[in-house]
Formats: structure tokens, C-alpha cells, sequence
């Protein structure tokens, strides 16, 4: 009923077949995720003046980024602390999976002291 088709696809590409095709490693995505999320976790937790626990969070970015220090923040959303706390403490909680996916303990550590505190923080703050 149908005739097969006999030329090349004109939707392939240019390149040849046996040219490598660079490809990162279950690993390297998973360093890419968690220094994603550590980062976000830093600039609200610049925002919020802890810099002590900011200096930290910035180590281990560095460390995931092979040795490239991260971007400090500068700005401020201008939201409150509860806010700020509950944003920080989910950040946290998803470093934690990737750091526990990628069996990364430094980071699982962090995150789980980073969650621990953020979330006394929110009781602190509903009972003020």
C-alpha cells in the first residue's frame, strides 16, 4: 500500500554520525540542580542577614561549581521574615533531596540545619 521510503530524512542532521555529542553524567545534573537550589537557598539567606549560614551555603555552591564562588545578593524583595523563613525552608528541603539523591553528605548536612533552623524561625515568628 505504501511505497518505503528511500532517500535520506531531510530532518537529520549535518554533522556525522560518529562526531561525540557532549552529554553530562546523572552526576553532573545533579551537581547542576543542587548548586541551582544551594544558590537560591544563598540569596534568601543574604536577604535575611544570616551571614554566617549565607558564608556556608556560599562553600559548598563554590564546591559544586568546581571552585567558582557564587553570586551574592544584593537586592531585597522587601517581604517579610515569616515569608522569607517559609521560602528558605522549602529551598532547603529540596537541596536536601538532590543532596540525598546525589549522596552528597556536606550538602544533606546543611540543608537539614538550614531547614531546622528556618523552620524555629517560623515559630518564632507566628508567635510574636
Amino acid at each position: 500500500m505504501y511505497e518505503p521510503i528511500r532517500t535520506k530524512s531531510v530532518h537529520s542532521t549535518m554533522a556525522a554520525d560518529d562526531a561525540p555529542i557532549p552529554h553530562r553524567s546523572r552526576e553532573d545534573e545533579l551537581d547542576i540542580q543542587l548548586a541551582g537550589h544551594l544558590s537560591a537557598l544563598l540569596a534568601v539567606t543574604d536577604e535575611l542577614g544570616l551571614t554566617e549560614a549565607g558564608d556556608a551555603i556560599a562553600r559548598q555552591v563554590a564546591r559544586l561549581r568546581g571552585g567558582l564562588p557564587p553570586v551574592r545578593h544584593a537586592g531585597l524583595s522587601g517581604a517579610d521574615a515569616k515569608a522569607l523563613h517559609t521560602r528558605a525552608h522549602a529551598l532547603a528541603g529540596r537541596a536536601l533531596l538532590v543532596a540525598a539523591s546525589r549522596a552528597d553528605t556536606a550538602a544533606a548536612i546543611l540543608a537539614a540545619e538550614r531547614m531546622d533552623a528556618h523552620a524555629a524561625a517560623r515559630a518564632l515568628t507566628a508567635a510574636s
